[in-house]
């Protein structure tokens, strides 16, 4: 029998303050903190995937360019445009502006770092 990969597991943004990301997505977006999590790292009790912010894995130059340029991180939201408008009115940079997608409304924001990160739903 092949071994297949079945889909994502578990996600991760490398970041070089972890209190300011874990911060900034508690305080900005909702998200609780996991009761457990592994060293260096903070990870968030989201659903259906675990969701977290860690140091960088070693060989990983966070300073090379914008952080994970190329890779399209999405989350789920119950109301994407009232978060839009939390986060715009707390001065978080948005890059895209909310629109209807195949998700339902989305908008992309700066988020730790400048990791851009896109939300979809309600």
């Amino acid at each position: 029998m092949t071994a297949t990969v079945t889909g994502p597991d578990f996600l991760a943004l490398q970041v070089r303050d972890l209190e300011a990301a874990a911060a900034f997505f508690e305080q900005h977006l909702g998200l609780v903190r996991a009761p457990a999590a592994p060293p260096h790292a903070v990870v968030f009790a989201t659903r259906p995937i675990p969701f977290a912010v860690r140091e960088p894995l070693p060989g990983v130059d966070l300073d090379s360019g914008r952080p994970g340029l190329g890779v399209a991180l999405w989350l789920a939201a119950d109301d994407a445009q009232a978060l839009h408008d939390r986060l715009a009115a707390a001065g978080v940079p948005i890059l895209s502006a909310p629109q209807d997608g195949p998700f339902g409304r989305m908008f992309t924001f700066l988020g730790p770092e400048g990791y851009a990160l896109t939300v979809h739903g309600g």
